[in-house]
């Protein structure tokens, strides 16, 4: 089973990369954030509890969402792999991540790290932000914070999977065809 963590800072690439990566390896997407979202609106017993929380501004705790994702891979046990996107984002995550795996007999294959220079993320954001119609893609200073929170966030997550000899990071600037086949080439090694 390939099951990929796909990291990577606002504006790298992860949504158009993942979606290329669920297309070749015919894996499950799992995003935290659709998975949040859609539990919520099916008014599901974890939806309601995560919906009390976020409407109070709190951050929805690890073992409810580890509880949301242990039921989505019950739902696909047939899946080729799951390809996680926006979980984990600390190391706790990451260890309750591995747990839940492990009780799946599956593990993390790796972590994939799309890099790229900071310059180069927030022109590329300011340029979505004109079709996106996201306000945190207009402004340059809040982009910014956006990106210091990753590389803050994110830095424990690279050496946990580094640890492990799981993290690869990629460079992210190119084609959109050139990057992919950096990707692939790390998944086929």
């Amino acid at each position: 089973m390939l099951n990929i963590v796909l990291f990577g800072p606002p504006g790298a690439g992860k949504g158009t990369q993942s979606a290329n990566l669920i297309e070749k390896y015919q894996l499950v997407h799992l995003s935290t954030g659709d998975i949040l979202r859609s539990e919520v609106a099916n008014k599901t017993i974890l939806g309601v509890e995560a919906k009390k929380l976020m409407d109070q501004g709190l951050l929805v705790p690890d073992d409810v969402v580890i509880k949301m994702i242990e039921a989505r891979v019950d739902a696909n046990r047939n899946a080729k792999g799951f390809i996680f996107d926006g979980f984990p984002r600390t190391t706790n995550q990451a260890k309750a991540l591995d747990q839940l795996l492990a009780r799946k007999n599956t593990s993390i294959s790796m972590m994939l790290a799309l890099e790229v220079e900071d310059d180069e993320l927030i022109k590329r954001l300011l340029n979505r932000g004109k079709d996106s119609g996201r306000p945190d893609d207009q402004n340059e200073e809040v982009i910014q914070k956006r990106i210091v929170e990753y590389n803050s966030k994110t830095a424990p997550l690279k050496n946990y999977y580094n640890e492990q000899g799981k993290f690869h990071g990629v460079k992210g600037v190119g084609t959109i065809e050139e990057i992919f086949s950096r990707l692939t080439s790390v998944i086929e090694a």
